[in-house]
């Protein structure tokens, strides 16, 4: 099964018409869905995005969002505890001349043990982490 992460990034390109990427981020998410693909996230960017929908674009854009990702049966949410909690703990002490936000490191423990190499965002801390951020620029 073809899995894609989706950061908190990513999603926000897809709903904010505004966003510079945003064409090229929903041609990606929807063509990754289209080829058969599903969606990982986590907890922490469930947060994130609804925070994040609902000061940008308000509190409709945020319940859409999350109507259509929690009915969707290509979207998984993953949740952050036990192995991951720790390996995020400490990716998010070890590198300390990175500004990784602690859901950046949750993102990344769960794409390293997903075995995953490509995330939907726009977030250079994912390049950064070894990781090939889509869409492309």
């Amino acid at each position: 099964m073809k899995v894609l992460f989706a950061d908190t990034s990513g999603w926000m390109a897809c709903a904010d018409k505004h966003d510079p990427v945003h064409k090229n981020a929903l041609a990606t998410r929807n063509d990754w869905l289209r080829s058969g693909g599903t969606l990982l996230l986590t907890d922490y960017v469930v947060d994130e995005t609804l925070t994040l929908l609902r000061m940008r674009l308000g509190l409709p854009a945020a319940k859409i969002w999350w109507e259509s990702v929690s009915a969707s049966p290509r979207v998984r949410i993953q949740y952050i505890s036990g192995d991951i909690l720790e390996s995020a703990r400490i990716l998010f002490f070890r590198f300390r001349d990175k500004t990784y936000s602690f859901t950046d490191c949750t993102s990344f423990a769960v794409m390293k043990a997903e075995n995953l190499k490509k995330a939907l965002t726009t977030d250079h801390h994912f390049t950064q982490a070894g990781f090939q951020c889509l869409p492309q620029k």
